[in-house]
């Protein structure tokens, strides 16, 4: 059997499982991503590509469907387009024309940083299954690991930031930054919180913040 063969196969399999009673024409729309997919994989494989080729262009392949950039980004006027202009103190922002999640900074004083909107992800150690993002926390790791020019960024979240909330009643009075587990497999202590009582985003103590999780944790 041909791999176009294995792979018309196995698609005709899911489909099927998908749903049994499809006719092949009307609109189903698993099968239709089914069937999208097997157009994309016989459009490579009518190339005759090598294994090594093939490699190749899988992973090309998987970058763009990732919508990730196939060369490093640099820091170079093409590449950005501004967002927000410099005023009353505050930062200057460009946004990636190659990649709409990473952003570059101009501070007043001319200072230069970037941040990627998907580097981060937050984890609630009380409920391991919600993950988020948080802009405090995306600050937090890019103060403690800049982003450098040439930028190639990965698909998964490079870096995965352990939390813990107070709250009560769906809102959230304060967080703790408790550490990040980095992409060498390292974690790292972070331990500061911050209180969101009245005004958000006051840095405090630890046992400042137990008195709040005291005061409104469900």
């Amino acid at each position: 059997m041909s791999m176009t063969s294995w792979a018309e196969n196995e698609v005709r399999i899911a489909c099927k499982h998908e749903n049994p009673n499809w006719d092949g024409k009307s609109f189903d729309y698993g099968c239709t991503c089914y069937q999208s997919a097997l157009k994309a994989y016989k459009s490579v494989m009518e190339d005759e590509h090598s294994g090594a080729s093939f490699g190749m262009t899988r992973m090309i392949l998987k970058r763009l469907l990732d919508e990730l950039p196939l060369t490093p980004i640099e820091d170079i006027p093409e590449n950005w387009n501004e967002v927000s202009a410099l005023k009353h103190g505050a930062d200057a922002v460009y946004q990636c024309a190659r990649m709409s999640s990473l952003f570059k900074h101009v501070e007043k004083d001319g200072r230069v940083w970037y941040s990627d909107n998907n580097r981060v992800v937050c984890i609630d150690i009380e409920s391991t299954g919600n993950r988020f993002h948080c802009s405090q926390a995306s600050r937090i790791i890019d103060e403690m690991f800049p982003i450098l020019m040439p930028y190639c960024p990965s698909k998964a979240p490079a870096y995965i930031v352990h939390t813990v909330e107070a709250s009560k009643d769906g809102t959230i009075y304060g967080r703790g930054i408790l550490g990040v587990d980095c992409p060498t497999g390292e974690y790292i202590e972070i331990q500061r919180y911050f209180d969101y009582t009245p005004v958000k985003n006051i840095e405090i103590t630890k046992e400042e913040f137990d008195k709040i999780v005291e005061r409104y944790s469900d």
